[in-house]
């Protein structure tokens, strides 16, 4: 089992910059990708971004596209989501994700553990 733990949520105001962190501990050894999701009040959970083993590759939404960095550490066991330009559509619970394998996903389903989340809201 993974535990992933995430830190640096808050409040910004719009405009404003945060950068997410996540801590993976437990049976970390072997090859997993990192992604990022978020939910927004009354909305599904939905995919930011995601990061491959190597941490050569990447993926973003649309939304999150030029704005947003996903990195990771693999040394740390961390992975980190830079957000630059927030906007109040950016608000919502934000959940690291581990997938076994070295595939970028984008599907909910794919990831086999998940962090509790931690709060950002984007105030205009």
């Amino acid at each position: 089992q993974v535990q992933l733990v995430e830190s640096g949520g808050g409040l910004v105001q719009a405009g404003g910059s945060l950068r997410l962190s996540c801590a993976a501990s437990g049976r970390t050894s072997g090859a997993y990708t990192m992604g990022w999701f978020r939910q927004a009040p009354g909305k599904e959970r939905e995919f930011v971004a995601a990061i491959n083993w190597s941490g050569g590759r990447a993926d973003y939404a649309g939304s999150a596209r030029g704005r947003f960095t996903i990195s990771r550490d693999n040394a740390k066991n961390t992975a980190s989501l830079q957000m630059n330009s927030l906007k109040s559509e950016d608000t919502g619970i934000y959940y690291c994700a581990g997938a076994l394998g070295t595939v970028l996903q984008r599907l909910r389903a794919a990831y086999d553990y998940w962090g509790q989340g931690t709060q950002v809201t984007v105030y205009a």
